[in-house]
């Protein structure tokens, strides 16, 4: 093939993946972003409205709802998650027979995660007649309704996000392994704990692949949907109402796409800017060994 032609074949092979982005990515989020300004309901041609949507998201009390939830949860359930992860992945971080069947038995519920059928187990689990509710006599704890209670629905839907650990685990495992041992083995002779050993080498050697997780679950968590959608619906009285289940209500159940759009959008913002932080901030406690510090 002739190097003149060189570019155009280029462009040949990746065609599918171009034409896929162009259709199902770029086109959607343009059109999206001219449908916020719009007042559309799927069925009606839409009319242009401005930033009426936004002046109205301004003044929408469950909006300011879906947010407290939201950030509550992400809060909430992305460290948790973590520290879940971090800790079983320092578990199975160890030379032992067998340590290869343990990996891959608790990594297993990881590739179910986020799916229909898991969230339909944790509602039975943690319903009134469910499994919990048989075991927290034993701890004298009194039987609840725990997904219908306002004060405890979200806390079930943070512990299936921190009970989803597999992939987080797998990456944290990753840099276990990348860690000289023999940083471990003078820290031993000097005569540090333990304990001294996590926050001087293991934390600081790990902190890239922290930052790495950290920055994916807060993505992750802020368009949390399926489990608040079929374990409470955003129920009781809202209190697990997060954000994309607020938006999909407003797109989906009283057809205001202009109104879901705009709410989108405010979404992408949030995102990108919680994003943004946790980049900024990551200068100040993330080392790099190339770096010789934390990241300048």
């Amino acid at each position: 093939m002739s190097r003149y032609n060189a570019p155009f074949a280029g462009f040949l092979f990746i065609s599918p993946w171009l034409i896929g982005f162009l259709l199902l990515q770029l086109w959607p989020i343009i059109q999206s972003f001219y449908l916020s300004f719009t007042d559309y309901n799927l069925l009606d041609q839409a009319h242009w409205i401005g930033t009426k949507n936004f002046r109205q998201i301004a003044h929408d009390r469950l909006f300011f709802n879906s947010l407290k939830v939201t950030f509550t949860y992400v809060l909430t359930s992305v460290p948790l998650k973590l520290a879940v992860a971090l800790l079983v992945a320092m578990l199975l971080n160890r030379a032992v027979r067998g340590i290869s069947i343990y990996r891959t038995l608790i990594y297993l519920p990881s590739l179910i995660g986020g799916s229909i059928a898991v969230a339909v187990l944790w509602r039975n689990i943690f319903g009134l007649d469910g499994f919990i509710n048989k075991i927290v006599p034993l701890l004298g704890i009194a039987p609840k309704n725990w997904i219908g209670t306002p004060t405890t629905a979200l806390a079930t839907l943070v512990i299936l996000t921190a009970w989803q650990f597999g992939s987080a685990m797998i990456i944290f495992l990753a840099g276990l392994k990348q860690i000289p041992a023999e940083l471990y083995e003078a820290s031993s002779v000097d005569g540090a704990s333990k304990l001294r050993q996590f926050v001087t080498i293991t934390l600081p050697m790990l902190s890239p692949v922290i930052l790495f997780n950290v920055v994916m679950g807060v993505i992750n968590a802020f368009q949390t949907f399926t489990s608040a959608f079929i374990i409470t619906n955003g129920g009781p009285v809202n209190s697990t109402e997060v954000y994309a289940l607020f938006l999909y209500k407003k797109a989906f159940g009283t057809f205001e796409m202009g109104y879901a759009s705009a709410l989108a959008w405010i979404l992408l913002v949030i995102v990108a800017i919680a994003t943004s932080i946790n980049f900024i901030v990551s200068k100040y406690w993330v080392f790099y060994e190339s770096e010789g510090g934390a990241a300048k």
